[in-house]
């Protein structure tokens, strides 16, 4: 049973790494308070979660600040933990921590503990793994050819069959995560070099990964090869940055050179940079959800910014689904660039209607009726005056449960609002994802279980659309979508996985045991 601090009060974390807990519906029965704490959480989480941020830095002697810095600005990537690793040529430092970057790693006390000119840094958002102290990232290993650490964005859908052979073949495993798979699996190789050793553990893995890699006189960045996952190059004077967005070479002032190619393998040292492609070519497949939901407004990709795509998915979504209202209200922050294309697009004011508080934390709720009737308030609250008599058209970026979305429906028409229709800048989410996005299960997700009308009903606006397919396609510059081959992984709205998840039966097996073997006794 967790926590319970006194015999009234309940500790929650209500809003938490960026999810909603709708209090309101916590049922009266005693025993749902038996379930744990992660437990409950997603059962309400109504967004689709971010993966995981990477930084590295080579040859500067702030490696360890440079590392934070770029951190902090990915830290939309992942807010349960962060860690950096750093490398003096000899000696690895290691500092991890729960939390945020900005409360971890400004202390002057903890960078002077982290020594080296090299360094790599990790935001965690668990997709595989539980939430324990051990599976905060980057891990390190003291291999026989040296050490090495290891930070990881994205996820292995072959992990958990990968760790059941290695089991049985005798590695003993200290963390419940995927990432810790690569490196028994580099350990096992019977090649000489490292990365040698690295190349024959790539061939085994299988899902989407962008990887930063440190040894004693290497920084490695390597790509998956459909690209799913993002890595890009930068450079600070001499020093060479990986990170998952150019946002975090704005914050250090570091000059964007060229994104890791999907396949690709960069090798950093004191000669330069040495690029290695050790899989058979093939076109790249990056998530669309890094143009969608999860990178940075302000971060480039493909020469343009994540901001600028979103405008044009609302553009897409005003030609394909307008309707005669009184305001365009986007849902914050998610729905802000996609609303601002719908309005422009359609001649239409744009208004805050529903105000965001971006200070709500870790809170001790009182689970009374009367706190329960706060609801969605918490995060999101209505700005009457504007909403009052008046149609409004809601623009978010996805839908995924609904429930959030019947909250905030619910809170426009008791403001007075005399029609709401809601306007997604994004296809359905009908499939879960297997490469590195928490999503929910396949039954949980409100497009798999009702048709276009039946989520219409459940969340009660006046009319409800999506953007389709082809205007998402648009929307990214292409004519239409390639059937036989898709520029995107798309999977979550198409159900087209680029590689078959090979753990998908045992996605919903909770992973809180060290062992994975099962006894038959």
């Amino acid at each position: 049973k967790w926590p319970i601090e006194t015999k009234d009060t309940y500790s929650f974390d209500i809003i938490y790494k960026g999810s909603e807990f709708l209090v309101e519906e916590f049922p009266n029965r005693e025993d749902y308070y038996e379930q744990t704490e992660e437990e409950l959480e997603k059962i309400w989480m109504d967004r689709i979660k971010e993966e995981c941020g990477v930084f590295g830095v080579f040859n500067n002697k702030d490696a360890a600040a440079l590392t934070a810095l770029g951190l902090h600005a990915l830290q939309h990537r992942g807010q349960e933990a962060c860690g950096i690793v750093t490398c003096d040529r000899k000696n690895f430092y290691a500092e991890r921590r729960f939390g945020l970057v900005g409360d971890n790693f400004t202390k002057g006390k903890v960078i002077e503990r982290l020594p080296g000119d090299n360094a790599i840094g990790h935001n965690r958002y668990s997709t595989a793994g539980n939430n324990s102290l051990k599976n905060i990232q980057p891990f390190f290993a003291d291999l026989h050819e040296g050490g090495i650490s290891i930070a990881h964005n994205g996820n292995l859908c072959n992990a958990q069959h990968l760790r059941n052979e290695l089991v049985k073949n005798g590695s003993i495993f200290q963390t419940t995560s995927d990432t810790e798979t690569i490196i028994q699996l580099v350990a096992k190789s019977k090649r000489s070099k490292i990365i040698e050793k690295i190349i024959d553990a790539l061939f085994k893995i299988q899902g989407g990964y962008a990887l930063t890699i440190l040894t004693k006189e290497k920084l490695i960045g390597i790509r998956d090869p459909f690209g799913i996952r993002p890595l890009i190059i930068g450079k600070l004077n001499k020093s060479f940055i990986l990170a998952s967005e150019t946002c975090a070479l704005d914050i250090i002032g570091a000059k964007f050179i060229r994104e890791v190619e999907n396949g690709e393998i960069v090798i950093i040292t004191e000669n330069g940079l040495e690029s290695l492609k050790p899989f058979p070519k093939m076109k790249e497949r990056p998530c669309i959800f890094e143009y969608i939901y999860f990178s940075r407004p302000d971060s480039i990709i493909k020469n343009i910014s994540v901001y600028e795509y979103r405008k044009k998915l609302g553009a897409e979504l005003a030609i394909e689904s307008n309707v005669d209202a009184d305001l365009v209200v986007p849902v914050p922050d998610s729905g802000v660039p996609a609303s601002i294309g719908f309005a422009e697009k359609i001649k239409k004011t744009i208004e805050l209607g529903i105000i965001r508080n971006h200070y709500v934390g870790r809170t001790f709720i009182e689970p009374t009726q009367q706190i329960r009737s706060f609801g969605v308030k918490l995060k999101h609250n209505v700005n009457k005056s504007l909403i009052k008599n008046k149609s409004i058209i809601l623009i978010d970026d996805s839908l995924v449960r609904g429930t959030t979305s019947i909250k905030i429906i619910k809170m426009l028409y008791e403001a007075g609002a005399k029609e709401v229709h809601l306007r997604i800048a994004s296809p359905p989410i009908k499939y879960p994802d297997y490469y590195g996005v928490d999503t929910p299960n396949k039954n949980e997700l409100l497009a798999s279980k009702f048709d276009l009308e039946g989520m219409r009903k459940f969340i009660s606006a006046k009319t409800l659309r999506f953007l389709s397919i082809e205007g998402l396609y648009k929307s990214m510059g292409f004519n239409k979508r390639n059937p036989l081959y898709p520029q995107f992984t798309d999977h979550c709205f198409t159900g087209d996985y680029p590689i078959k998840p090979l753990d998908d039966n045992e996605k919903n097996e909770k992973l809180d045991e060290i062992s994975f073997l099962k006894s038959k006794i």
